[in-house]
């Protein structure tokens, strides 16, 4: 698939996506400080939420408490969500930088907001991985969809990815497990290859809400394309968010060391040219074990193998050595040459 200018998948280095979410808390100035750090660690991609509470949830919001926030669902977006005005800023402040700017849309409101603005590709979040509607609302706008399943299993994510290939639009489906943050005890990473096995149409990544960079990094060894964390300028911040966030090192950590283990897994088992150095005196060579003359039927306690690997027959060979006969003395330690032996 292709986000923007920048192509995903399993023959490219993994996407690292910055949520910023809601962690700048209201404010278009601690968004773009956010935006500007990451671009200066390397962040390719931007990933906001955006939020138009009045078609996104019912006055029954104002009663359920998030087990990470200390308000309402309600009240937490209230309090965090950009305006459209400031949103559009944010967005020319992060595309001004070279970085791309995707963004959730939690309502129908929020998805045509952003198709008018002209973001490359959506993302839907574990919540509404299966809203049918309101994927097959997305899905008919014929743009790249990033579709998270925190919540849900193979088959209750079925429907969802049936909407997906039914637009024919280039999609991707993220591992995730929604608690803020995810102990290992429950993160699972099979998920990863689950995806992968059931969905063979689909680009497969790992949105991680687990503290520190090890289960994405995993991840990718599993053939992860996509990570998404949220990211903070600073973990003293306050938000619902913050305690699983990255700040910009960490930033830079993950796309450096997910690049590495895109790269080493990719690599075939064999020995390689920088290898071969190391190679010539780490392996053994056939040598005499003790003197032994002329003429002499070889047996096992007639040799060994020593170091270093400059002789002519390796160790690998030793059983071949075994029966021959000498055509010449040699002393201990003399390395074996197949001219030696009859």
């Amino acid at each position: 698939m292709k986000i923007g200018h920048r192509p995903v998948g399993p023959d490219h280095p993994p996407l690292v996506i910055a949520e910023i979410g809601i962690n700048h808390g209201g404010s278009l100035e601690v968004a773009k400080e956010m935006v500007r750090l990451a671009a200066g660690a390397g962040c390719e991609v931007i990933k906001h939420q955006t939020h138009f509470i009045e078609d996104e949830m019912t006055d029954e919001a104002k009663s359920i408490f998030p087990p990470n926030a200390d308000v309402s669902i309600w009240h937490v977006m209230e309090r965090c969500a950009l305006s459209a005005e400031a949103e559009v800023a944010l967005k020319e402040y992060t595309e001004s930088l070279g970085l791309i700017y995707i963004s959730t849309p939690f309502s129908r409101k929020a998805a045509n907001f952003l198709e008018e603005i002209g973001v490359p590709a959506f993302k839907i979040g574990s919540g509404e991985a299966d809203n049918l509607p309101l994927i097959r609302h997305i899905a008919r706008k014929g743009k790249p969809v990033i579709l998270s399943t925190g919540m849900q299993t193979i088959e209750t994510i079925r429907a969802s990815v049936a909407i997906l290939d039914a637009a024919g639009i280039e999609y991707a489906l993220l591992e995730c497990t929604n608690l803020y943050p995810s102990p290992a005890e429950i993160v699972s990473l099979q998920g990863v290859t689950d995806l992968k096995a059931a969905f063979p149409r689909a680009v497969v990544g790992f949105s991680d809400h687990s503290i520190g960079p090890e289960m994405a990094l995993a991840s990718v060894a599993l053939g992860a394309c996509i990570l998404e964390r949220h990211y903070t300028d600073s973990r003293y911040r306050k938000g619902p968010d913050i305690i699983n966030s990255m700040d910009p090192a960490e930033l830079r950590f993950l796309i450096d060391r997910s690049r590495e283990i895109w790269t080493a897994a990719r690599n075939p088992k064999m020995r390689t040219a920088p290898e071969e150095d190391v190679y010539r005196f780490a392996r053994g060579s056939v040598v005499a074990d003790k003197d032994l003359p002329d003429g002499h039927v070889i047996a096992e306690a007639d040799i060994w193998a020593r170091r270093p690997g400059s002789g002519e027959i390796p160790a690998y060979d030793f059983d071949k050595v075994l029966g021959k006969r000498l055509t010449r003395a040699v002393t201990r330690n003399t390395q074996l040459k197949w001219s030696d032996l009859a």
